[in-house]
This record gives C-alpha cells, structure tokens and sequence, in this order.
C-alpha cells in the first residue's frame, strides 16, 4: 500500500471523527448550559416572593447550594423520581465551577399520578457537603438533614437548623416550602461531569474556587445567581475539605 494512499486513507478518517467529536463536545455544553440555566431560574423565582423566600442569613452562611429543577415524580402503585440538578461550593477564593447531579428514589403505596418538583439543598457545614463527594449519598443517613424555614421572619435559630448538615426546600404547583427530604439518594453526573469539565464532581468541589466572571460561560448564569442573593459576611470563613 503506497504512503500516498495510507495518507488518504488516515486523512478521510480524521475528517470524520473529529466532526463527531466536536458535535459530541458541543451537545454536552448545550446540555450543561441547560441545567445551570434552568436551576438559576429556578433560584431567582423562589428568591423573587420574598414573603416566601428562603432567609437571606442562611444562604450567606451555606457552605454549598444545589437545585434540582423539575424532579419529576412518576407513581402507579411503585412510584419513583429522578433528576437533574447543578451545585456550587463557596471558598475564600470565591464559588467552585457549578458541578452536575442527579437525584432519584422511590416509593410505594396506592398512589398514581405525575408530578414535577423543584428542590433547593442548602449544604451548611463540612458534614453535609462530605456526603455529597461520596459515589453515592442518601440523605437522611449520615448527614442529617431538616426542613429549612422559610419567610423574612422565619426563625434561623432553632436546633434543628443549627444542627443540620442539611436544609432543604420543595415548590409543588406554585407552593414553595421546606421538606424533610430523607431517602433521596443523590449521586454525581460524573459522565456529564467529565464530558464538560474533564474531571469529577469532587475534583470540581474541592477545589480553591474562582472568581464568577471566571466560570466558563455556559454554566456561569447559575454562579452569577448564588452569588447575587448570597454573598457571605465579611467575617464569615468557609472550611475547605
């Protein structure tokens, strides 16, 4: 076989795998650009009635955040959920670049329907966020978890928060509220994860942080969000794994 022809033969293979490579690239920033889109508005709708709204002081002391937007909840005697979410970690050096989730779990009883839930996790303290760097994390075991409160005159200083690894929220049909969340069980989108990043959830969230002008484009919006409705107190120094 002549060079000539090998070179043909190598050339035209190129031109069509690294087409395929880059759409494949593209498609898995559109899809990450899609969650952290769609879990800043998520964020800013339920920031926007502040009567309802989750307390300002609990989201400047959270170590990290995480939305899951429309979980959908699927039931016929054996129910089940599962979806999609996006969570940054706040460090001195400012938020990590946003990680990809998933959240599923199951129940049983006679229950049928479809039902499409939004939910924002609070992570407050070293506890609750080690759960999270795990393969695979149910909530309600190690670290434990409460109901967050909500409203501008919603106490901040009960035990259960304080003690918390933990605070979670739920809006249902409009209704926005905290929610014991045990028996989920949250594990990270590594596939997406490396796919956009090149590496893991838990190399993306032990790492030192950035500023949010620095997070790449596609994912910044959901950053740029957190960090409108929670910048820390000056005094207030987040512990890093």
């Amino acid at each position: 076989m002549s060079r000539s022809f090998t070179g043909l033969v190598l050339g035209l293979m190129m031109s069509l795998v690294v087409p395929s490579v880059m759409a494949q690239k593209n498609n898995r920033a559109a899809d990450s650009g899609r969650h952290a889109r769609d879990a800043a508005q998520v964020f800013k709708e339920i920031m926007g009635v502040k009567e309802k709204a989750i307390p300002r002081d609990l989201l400047k002391k959270a170590e990290a955040i995480l939305v899951f937007p429309g979980v959908v909840k699927a039931a016929f005697i054996v129910g089940g959920s599962g979806g999609q979410g996006v969570i940054s970690r706040r460090t001195p050096a400012g938020w990590t670049e946003p990680a990809f989730f998933n959240i599923g779990g199951g129940s049983f009883g006679a229950q049928i329907g479809v039902e499409k839930t939004d939910y924002v996790l609070l992570i407050m303290n070293d506890a609750g966020l080690k759960g999270l760097l795990e393969d695979k994390f149910e909530i309600g075991g190690e670290a434990s978890i409460a109901a967050g409160p909500v409203g501008r005159s919603a106490s901040a200083g009960t035990n259960a928060t304080l003690d918390a690894g933990i605070l979670s929220y739920s809006r249902s049909k409009g209704v926005f509220a905290g929610v014991s969340l045990k028996g989920a069980v949250i594990k990270p989108d590594n596939d997406l994860n490396k796919a956009y990043y090149g590496k893991t959830a838990k190399d993306i969230l032990t790492a030192s942080g950035m500023a949010v002008s620095a997070i790449p484009s596609e994912v910044r919006v959901f950053t740029e969000t957190l960090d409108t409705y929670s910048k820390p107190e000056a005094n207030h120094v987040t512990s890093r794994q």
